[in-house]
Order: structure tokens, then C-alpha cells, then sequence
């Protein structure tokens, strides 16, 4: 018999806990899983790339309102739903008076406090064997949805992002197992809830490299070269990613300009999309590389463009684990990833990338030193070739969960 699986995540835009999830539908046996998927807003690219095996449940107004600009909310009727988040703003503002945190990410965690009494129950769709909440905040699969085990995903290093432990840890606590994707997500995560380190099963971020070498063929390389142009001689870098303060893209044109300071030609195209975009279009101008550094934007197709770059570059402040760096390795690119926390689950130093300072001049100058050495491009590339960075395997694991 069959086991039933619910998933649960908010939507289906570009990104590395997105794409994942993907990842994770193409590797499960349908044979041996019923799968259900509750995406809050049926949004995003990767819509289309669900597996045709899976169970798309019916959009449910309500929790599309979660996300959604605050005016449209407060238009279309949601007025309890628009007056809790505007109330979970005031708490936030609160905490955010006492205690000063580096960052906003505790806010999710009181939205979501304060939308779920004005969330409908989803026990209407029966027991199920396994529930998955696949991102943050986990309260909503923990109070809406029937099921036997219950399973919350980490997917960020915890080491660098704010909560509210005295708010998140009783949620956590709740669940049967946590999914950390890297042991060094799992040791940022137990620093900050250490009670729940026995709670913790890794199971990496799942991709298909079957997958990414098929999208990438889909554009030629001519139209990749009419919108990612180089002058003779210039070196081609790309970065793929959310434009927000984790991916680090505001320091891109200083760094930029410190590479071709250096003596070596480069244009660096940016894929994405996201709130600091302003402040990287501010910073291209000051920096004075309107013509180097060049925003692309949003692409439901990136891969052709990481197949055409030169070097692929990672710059990021922080990271869970990167999923578009084990995209440009499936695709054979030599990549740079700068040393943030878990940089080491990432990427082995000099056999499949490249890891250098965080800093802007050690960033630039460990990018000078790669694109001066050929050979070491070379021996990148070489390794890439002969080894296989999809891990589909890693769908089996999801027994461990059901157990």
C-alpha cells in the first residue's frame, strides 16, 4: 500500500529551496508514495516542473493573502488577515526596539503567529503518513494539517539571520524531524536551538543534473550572446541568485572594479531579482562600472547563460548551500565561491572551485589569480567532466522519515 505525503511550501518562484523541492519531487518513487503539494500561491517559473505524478491541490484564497503586497490583501476583502499582519508588524517593531537584531528575518515567524487563527483547517484532506512544512515558518503544516509525522525543513545558516528563539523553538519542537541540507547548516541550526540537535536528518538539496543539461540546451548560444555580450578579450562572470542581502550583489561592482583595476578585462552579468536591486544599480554608478556590470534580471531559464559564462562566482555573505554553484558545476564551469560559514560543505577548496575572502580586495584578487591561471581553470573543469553532482539518491531518505 501506498503512503501518503503532504508537502506544503509558499510558492514556486525562482530559488535554491524551490528549485530543490523540485529536485525532491523528481526523485521520489511514485510507486511507493501518494504525494499531495500545497503551494500557498500559485505562483512562479517552476510551476510547470512539477512531476506529473504529483497532486496539485486547489489554491486556497486565504493563504495566498500571506505573501501578497498588503494593499492587494486589504482590496480584494482579506480584512482579518490584513489587519493580523499589519498587527504582526507592530510586535515585530517591538522586538525590534528591544533587541536590535542584524536582520528581519524574525518577522516571518510573527506573520505567520498571527495570519494561522484566520487560516482555514486542512484536515478535510484526511490523515496523511507524512507532512513536510519545506520552508520557514513552520507553524502552518503544524496546526492545519492531519498527519501521523510531521517534518520542517532548514535550508539557511542560522549563524547569520535573527529569530526569535523563545518564539521559533516551541514550533520546532513540535515536529518528529528536522531536515538540515549540510552539516554545516546543522551545526549553525544546534548553536541556536541545541535541545533540538537529536530532532536533525540531513538530506542535501536534491538535483537532477539530467535536468539542468537539458534546460540549458533550450536557448541557442547565439541568443545567449545577443543579451550576455563580451568585447574581445573580456572575461565572461555570472552570478544567478535573489537580489537581497545574503548574496552579497551590492559589493559586485567594487569588487568588479578591482579585478579590472587589476589588468584583467571582465563583464559580470547578474540574474535575478529582488528588494536590493535599487541598491545594486546605485552602487554600479558609483563604482562607475555602468558598462561591466550588467543586471539581466529575472530568467525562468538561467542555465543557458551559467553554460556561457566564463567563470561562475558565488559572492554571497551567507549561505545554506547553494544550489545554482552545484548547477554551475553540473554544467562545467570553474567557480568562485566566496568563505562564508558553510562555504566548506560547498565546495572543496581547488578540486571543484575555488574559495576565496569574503573581503572585497581578497574577493577580487581571488578571482584575478583564476582567470591568470588557465591551467588551474583547466584542472576545475577536468574534475567537473568526470563526476556527477546530481544526487537524485538522496529521494530515498524520505523512508527514514516515515519510520
Amino acid at each position: 500500500m501506498k503512503r501518503s505525503i503532504f508537502i506544503a511550501i509558499h510558492y514556486l518562484e525562482l530559488g535554491g529551496a524551490e528549485i530543490s523541492l523540485i529536485g525532491l519531487l523528481q526523485a521520489l518513487d511514485y510507486c511507493k508514495y501518494d504525494v499531495d503539494l500545497f503551494v500557498y500561491s500559485h505562483r512562479g517559473e517552476l510551476m510547470e516542473f512539477i512531476p506529473k505524478e504529483v497532486n496539485l491541490l486547489p489554491e486556497i484564497k486565504e493563504f495566498a493573502q500571506i505573501e501578497r503586497p498588503l494593499k492587494d490583501v486589504i482590496r480584494d476583502g482579506y480584512w482579518k488577515i490584513a489587519f493580523a499582519r499589519l498587527e504582526s508588524k507592530l510586535q515585530f517593531r517591538r522586538y525590534l526596539r528591544r533587541n536590535h537584531p542584524k536582520d528581519g528575518s524574525a518577522i516571518l515567524q510573527y506573520v505567520s503567529f498571527a495570519v494561522s487563527p484566520y487560516l482555514p483547517s486542512l484536515e478535510y484532506l484526511g490523515e496523511y503518513d507524512l507532512a513536510i512544512s519545506f520552508l520557514t515558518p513552520h507553524n502552518i503544516v503544524l496546526e492545519k494539517v492531519k498527519a501521523k509525522r510531521k517534518v520542517a525543513w532548514i535550508h539557511t545558516d542560522y549563524s547569520r539571520i535573527d529569530v526569535n528563539t523563545d518564539m521559533e523553538l516551541p514550533v520546532w519542537s513540535l515536529f518528529d524531524h528536522i531536515v538540515s541540507i549540510s552539516p554545516e547548516v546543522t551545526k549553525a541550526f544546534v548553536g541556536r536551538f541545541p535541545s533540538l540537535e537529536p530532532k536533525i536528518i540531513q538530506i542535501e538539496n536534491i538535483l537532477s543534473a539530467k535536468f539542468v543539461r537539458e534546460r540549458a540546451d533550450l536557448i541557442s548560444p547565439q541568443k545567449v550572446a545577443l543579451e550576455m555580450k563580451r568585447e574581445e578579450g573580456e572575461i565572461v562572470l555570472l552570478s544567478v541568485g535573489r537580489f537581497c542581502e545574503a548574496k552579497n550583489y551590492d559589493n559586485v561592482p567594487d569588487i568588479c572594479r578591482r579585478i579590472i583595476e587589476a589588468g584583467c578585462p571582465v563583464k559580470w552579468y547578474l540574474i535575478g531579482y529582488g528588494g536590493d536591486e535599487p541598491l545594486i544599480s546605485r552602487k554600479i554608478v558609483e563604482a562607475g562600472m555602468e558598462d561591466k556590470v550588467i543586471i539581466l534580471g529575472k530568467k525562468a531559464n538561467p542555465y543557458p547563460f551559467i553554460k556561457a559564462c566564463d567563470i561562475y562566482v558565488q559572492p554571497s555573505r551567507y549561505e545554506g548551500k547553494s544550489v545554482t554553484v552545484r548547477e554551475a558545476q553540473i554544467l562545467c564551469k570553474p567557480v568562485v565561491i566566496t568563505d562564508y560559514p558553510t562555504a566548506r560543505s560547498q565546495v572543496r577548496d581547488g578540486v571543484d572551485g575555488v574559495i576565496v575572502p569574503m573581503d572585497n580586495e581578497g574577493c577580487a584578487a581571488g578571482v584575478v589569480s583564476l582567470i591568470k591561471d588557465s591551467e588551474r581553470r583547466g584542472s576545475l573543469v577536468d574534475y567537473e567532466m568526470v563526476n556527477d553532482f546530481g544526487n537524485e539518491s538522496e529521494g530515498r531518505k524520505i523512508d527514514i522519515l516515515l519510520n
